[in-house]
């Protein structure tokens, strides 16, 4: 049996390791602002609008997902089930579901990289409005008033 010998110059392996290395940095590099990177650390928000008296959806509210800070993230629609979904990066988030015939409904939620918050808002009938809900308490009290 006859023994084989490589001989490889430093300088060739020099030259070899250095780029493998600069092929695993620039692939590092692609993967991290890829779509694929970012379902690893993100997380999805799923919102359910519905009438809390009928249980049938409310496909024309409006959901708010706000940061922690009060700064605007999306503005969703809720599909003909009542349904709206979103994909959102780790953290605290506040949902605010409104409609201009029922009551808000505001949540804090927690959302984890791969993992699924849902959160089914129950409108009740009223108005998320500040200034219907001061209207409407200001005619109730005249009419208690008034014994009507």
């Amino acid at each position: 049996m006859s023994g084989v010998r490589v001989r490889v110059s430093l300088s060739r392996v020099q030259a070899i390791v250095g780029t493998l290395a600069g092929v695993v940095t620039i692939g590092g590099a692609v993967l991290s602002v890829s779509p694929l990177a970012q379902a690893f650390t993100a997380g999805e928000l799923i919102v359910m609008t519905q009438n809390a008296a009928s249980h049938r959806p409310v496909t024309d509210a409006t959901i708010e997902v706000l940061t922690a800070q009060n700064h605007l993230v999306a503005t969703l629609k809720p599909d003909p089930t009542g349904r709206a979904i979103q994909d959102l990066k780790e953290g605290a988030y506040i949902v605010r579901v409104s409609h201009p015939r029922y009551g808000a409904d505001v949540r804090r939620v927690q959302v984890l990289p791969r993992q699924t918050v849902e959160v089914r808002a129950a409108l009740r009938a009223g108005s998320s409005s500040p200034l219907d809900r001061a209207v409407n308490d200001g005619v109730r009290a005249v009419k208690k008033a008034l014994h009507f």
